[in-house]
């Protein structure tokens, strides 16, 4: 999948960013990895000093427990997501929101941008994905086919095509160029249970994470299955392509977080220097530091 030479992963200090009163849910880097962001059951959005860990800011408004979270590429915005069948818009530099989305109804869980920062996806428990326009905050398009919850969402970066990860136990490869919203051009299948991640790599691999305990990289244009990683001993919560695209992370419903070598689909380190149950994981932009989530 990549020619490149993995190279040895060094695993340095480890920094603990501990002032949530709830879960961790969710965590992003800022497109130029100086921000941290979390999402957490407290009901807030947390931002972070990623090499001082000094808290920038903490955010109400969300009336539920906040279930994701993630940056705009062009790290004006932050978008996150709630039970209360919300996603809220900020803007960064003023740590304000300017606009509440409206029209899921159930909770959503789920929310990312488009590589051109102008258009946003959501899912959520309603089997809805929703397709949004930044600036006015309109809903542009309805997709509709997943038959459960849908808990992932990712652009392609070329932004033509959106994969999103289902309880139905699919991914969906939906068509961004085609003329109906009903249009999706591939359903990859092969998962035992229920998709909890999706994650598109720089080169436009597509992985997903899974209640199988297994994670499958593919090739979307074909609806090929390039590799399967097996290892994690629960559930795959979380996954991040590195910049690079030699490694993979995921982070298991458990108290580890595994780096896998995307050429060969092997586990090279197994980091558990956590103190509960993992719940996500994010490189940052420059690939040399390693973020993960806990429920503590």
């Amino acid at each position: 999948m990549n020619s490149g030479a993995p190279g040895k992963l060094a695993v340095g200090r480890v920094k603990y960013f501990g002032r949530h009163r709830g879960e961790v849910n969710s965590s992003a880097f800022s497109p130029n990895g100086q921000t941290l962001l979390t999402a957490s059951d407290d009901g807030c959005v947390y931002g972070w000093e990623t090499q001082s860990g000094r808290l920038l800011w903490k955010l109400g408004g969300h009336t539920g427990p906040v279930k994701f979270c993630r940056f705009s590429p062009d790290g004006r915005l932050f978008a996150s997501t709630s039970c209360d069948c919300t996603i809220r818009l900020w803007d960064v530099a003023r740590a304000k929101c300017l606009q509440v989305l409206k029209g899921h109804q159930r909770s959503v869980e789920t929310v990312s941008f488009s590589p051109d920062s102008r258009q946003l996806a959501s899912g959520g428990w309603d089997k809805r994905v929703m397709l949004w326009e930044v600036q006015s905050g309109q809903m542009l398009r309805l997709l509709l086919g997943h038959g459960d919850s849908v808990q992932s969402s990712d652009f392609s970066p070329s932004a033509d095509c959106l994969a999103t990860g289902s309880w139905d136990s699919t991914v969906r490869i939906w068509d961004l160029r085609a003329g109906t919203p009903k249009a999706f051009h591939h359903k990859l299948e092969g998962h035992s249970g229920n998709i909890s991640c999706v994650c598109y790599s720089a080169s436009g691999l597509l992985a997903s994470g899974s209640w199988d305990k297994t994670i499958r990289i593919w090739k979307p244009q074909t609806a090929s299955l390039l590799v399967q990683l097996k290892g994690h001993v629960t559930w795959v919560k979380s996954l991040a392509f590195s910049p690079n695209e030699l490694w993979l992370v995921s982070a298991g419903y458990s108290r580890m977080v595994k780096v896998w070598d995307c050429n060969t689909g092997k586990c090279i380190e197994t980091l558990k220097g956590i103190l509960d149950v993992a719940h996500s994981c994010a490189f940052t932009p420059d690939g040399k530091l390693l973020v993960s989530g806990a429920a503590d």
